[in-house]
């Protein structure tokens, strides 16, 4: 936020000086790639909140910024399912992991990946149903099938501790690859209600998102979380402050008022801690090998 009476300037003169700072310190980033005759790609791993297609598309304005800033191929890459991109990323699969809080957590804690920022928007997991069905409480879920992404997507466990907390007996939870599919199954009746987050039921086509009621809504939690492999540790402040330079930029701009991300903002202390619980059942899924 500006401050009355301050120069217009001040704040530009600040980005570009950290922009520069930033530059330096990414030379031996940038001299090893310049090294290597054909230098391997920087994979950045999305977690797969929605189809590959639409990841792709979304990733597309960092993936040419940070080509140009780190002066090598920069890769947008996801996987099948959360518990797979979680399995990846704990095989140090990815040089950049971008994926909700909790996962974030545990590449944090198990893998030794350093966590770079998040977004200024809330993270929130809602349950939704059919603007027209007989489901008005949790209650009448009771012996119905709810939609799921994949056992360890973080709005699919806290749609499970909700069911719990609101006694709802024997109901069948249903995995699907994505969030986009979970919308048109409530429609066509597969499913009493469905788990995602509340970025994308936001983000769902207006004619499918009409259609839809919410019947839940979770408090904050730390959302999509950038966060580092270990490998690139020294390289943490440089890699930081170009995102926050491209975070300045007339692309990174509509990317976040498109997807209504707010922009970045740096993590709270403990964020990452109080997810914890979550990430332990992450943990539980990969031992069980689901």
């Amino acid at each position: 936020m500006r401050r009355a009476g301050s120069s217009f300037f001040m704040p530009v003169t600040r980005r570009c000086i950290a922009w520069l700072i930033g530059a330096v310190l990414l030379l031996p980033l940038l001299a090893q790639a310049a090294a290597s005759p054909t230098p391997t790609p920087f994979r950045i791993g999305v977690a797969p909140h929605s189809s590959a297609r639409v990841i792709l598309e979304m990733y597309q304005p960092l993936r040419l910024y940070l080509e140009q800033v780190l002066q090598r191929p920069v890769e947008i890459v996801t996987a099948p399912d959360f518990t797979e991109f979680a399995r990846r990323g704990m095989a140090q699969n990815y040089d950049i992991a971008i994926t909700t809080g909790h996962q974030a957590r545990l590449l944090q804690t198990d893998a030794a990946y350093v966590p770079l920022l998040t977004y200024q928007a809330d993270f929130k997991a809602v349950a939704l149903v059919a603007a027209d069905s007989r489901f008005r409480q949790p209650k009448d879920l009771a012996g119905s099938t709810v939609i799921g992404l994949s056992a360890s997507s973080l709005v699919t466990l806290w749609g499970q501790h909700w069911l719990l907390r609101n006694s709802v007996a024997e109901a069948t939870l249903r995995y699907v690859s994505a969030s986009d599919s979970v919308g048109q199954l409530l429609l066509k009746g597969e499913g009493s209600a469905g788990f995602m987050s509340l970025a994308n039921y936001q983000n769902l086509p207006p004619a499918v998102r009409s259609q839809l009621r919410l019947l839940a809504e979770s408090l904050p939690m730390a959302g999509r979380v950038y966060v580092l492999n270990a490998r690139h540790a020294r390289q943490r402040e440089p890699i930081l402050a170009a995102l926050w330079a491209f975070a300045e930029t007339a692309e990174a701009k509509q990317y976040f008022a498109k997807h209504q991300l707010g922009g970045y903002r740096p993590l709270e202390p403990r964020e990452l801690v109080a997810l914890e619980p979550y990430a332990n059942e992450v943990r539980l899924v990969l031992k069980q090998g689901k």
